[in-house]
Parts: C-alpha cells; sequence; structure tokens
C-alpha cells in the first residue's frame, strides 16, 4: 500500500515464496524486488545469489525482521543492493528504493552508528585509499568484512593472530576508520564482498 501511493512507483507483483518470486521477476523484470530473508522456499544465500545472477537488471533489497550483522553481511556477500530492517521509518523505505532502483545502495547496518546511511557511492577520495592497500590488506579486510575473528582470519591466510591484529591496526589507520561497521562499509562501498574467499 506504501508504494502503491508513490507516484513514481508501481508494485507489479506479490510473491509468498521463492519459486514463485523468481517466476514474477522472469515474467515482469521489476527494476527492485523487494525480498524477505524469513520467505520460504530454500537456502536464503542460495536464492539471492540465483535471482542477482540470473535477473541482474533486478536490484534487490531485504525488508527484514532480522536485526543482525551476520545476516546483513551474508545478503551483501550474496548481492542484495540494499538492507533495511522493518522497523524503519516508511520514509526511508522509499528511499532506499529510489537509490537502488537508480544504482546505488542503501544500507541500515544493525547495531551500529552507521544505520540508515546514505547510499555508498565510491569516491575519488575513497577509491585513492583503497589503491594504497596491499592484497593481503585486502583480503584481510575482505575477511573481516565478512565477520570472521582474527583467529578465523589467521588460520585461514597462515599468519600469527598478532600480525592479522596488525594488519587491522594498519587498516584502520590507512582508511581512517575506526570500527568493524566502517570497514565493512568500506568494503561494500568498493565491492569487496563480492570477492570469493
Amino acid at each position: 500500500m506504501l508504494i502503491s501511493t508513490q507516484s513514481d512507483m508501481t508494485v507489479v507483483g506479490e510473491a509468498g515464496d521463492f519459486e514463485t518470486t523468481r517466476k514474477l521477476v522472469r515474467e515482469m523484470h521489476p527494476d527492485v524486488l523487494i525480498l524477505d530473508l524469513s520467505m520460504p522456499g530454500g537456502n536464503v544465500r542460495d536464492q539471492i545469489e540465483e535471482l542477482t545472477r540470473s535477473f541482474p537488471e533486478t536490484r534487490v533489497l531485504i525488508l527484514t525482521m532480522h536485526d543482525d550483522v551476520a545476516m546483513f553481511r551474508m545478503a551483501v556477500a550474496a548481492g542484495a543492493a540494499g538492507y533495511i530492517v522493518k522497523s524503519a521509518a516508511d520514509e526511508e523505505l522509499l528511499t532506499a528504493i529510489r537509490k537502488i532502483s537508480s544504482g546505488g545502495t542503501w544500507i541500515n547496518l544493525p547495531g551500529s552508528k552507521t544505520d540508515a546511511q546514505p547510499a555508498l557511492t565510491e569516491t575519488p577520495e575513497s577509491k585513492g585509499l583503497l589503491e594504497t592497500l596491499s592484497a593481503r590488506e585486502r583480503e584481510v579486510l575482505i575477511l573481516v568484512s565478512q565477520g570472521h575473528t582474527n583467529q578465523a582470519i589467521a588460520k585461514q591466510l597462515f599468519l600469527s593472530v598478532k600480525t592479522v591484529e596488525s594488519y587491522r591496526s594498519r587498516l584502520m589507520n590507512k582508511l581512517n576508520l575506526g570500527s568493524r561497521a566502517e570497514l565493512t562499509q568500506f568494503a561494500i562501498k568498493h565491492g569487496m564482498l563480492n570477492s570469493p574467499q
């Protein structure tokens, strides 16, 4: 009902499971697909990946009750262009739809000071910062942003925990960031969470 009242938006279909969702997206080619993580019909990460791979012209916005950073990271890594919790204001949802339909992203990162962030877009300054990172620093940044602990990163990269902590500290300093949430947003901004790990 909310979307239907907007002069620049049209609801072209509704579905209650992933099978019906895929069928409608194939038929209707919507600009934005608003997807609930609790929808029945299979592994949600696999479904997001399939939808974004099969229908790249349709951008996925997750609207969910899951105020959970791990779910957020999973959805973004799977290809979602936005994530917003159902407790957000109606106006934020409408803004998120508009940003995503115009090629941007919208991240309502739960549990952090970065709630209700506007679209994340690359800037010349942030791109320049990215270019200062070594290959190993990029690896650590991606793994940190995906929610891995220092111990897990150390094991995966065959490093000591202390070395991983040093890389993480160096990343914070180089990128002028102060938290894991800000590292995650930087990685999202530069499309790094879609990198295979």
